[in-house]
């Protein structure tokens, strides 16, 4: 029986996964690797790399018999390319800013009991 050992980028311990021949196909790995972790194909997929070289795989790859790979869950639909502009952060940062804002209240207010010292009078 040939292997291939596979870990996750988070972990620190190689895996491995058995099939027969020379080499797997990434397709193959992929399905082998996601049934042994028990991870659902609709939730997520993997992105296979050497652990040597860090070259990542590409779908119709060959993977020889003893590899080490490095695996990476990433989401279904594969990742999106983000590039947060300083206009985003800032609209970010004063949208936090206004959510937990506290008011002050000049210490006058407070001497004069304009603010705290009213109360509503009964109107009859």
């Amino acid at each position: 029986m040939s292997c291939i050992h596979y870990k996750f980028f988070s972990k620190l311990d190689y895996d491995t996964v058995t099939f027969s021949g020379f080499d797997i196909s990434l397709c193959d790995l992929k399905c082998k690797i996601m049934r042994k972790e028990k991870l659902k194909a609709a939730n997520c997929d993997l992105q296979i790399s050497n652990a040597q070289t860090k070259e990542e795989y590409t779908e119709d790859a060959l993977i020889p018999k003893n590899s080490l790979v490095i695996v990476k869950r990433i989401p279904a639909g594969g990742v999106k390319a983000t590039s947060k502009t300083d206009t985003d952060v800032c609209q970010l940062a004063n949208h936090a800013n206004k959510k937990f804002h506290s008011k002050v209240i000049p210490i006058s207010f407070l001497k004069s009991g304009s603010v705290l010292g009213k109360r509503k009078r009964a109107v009859s």
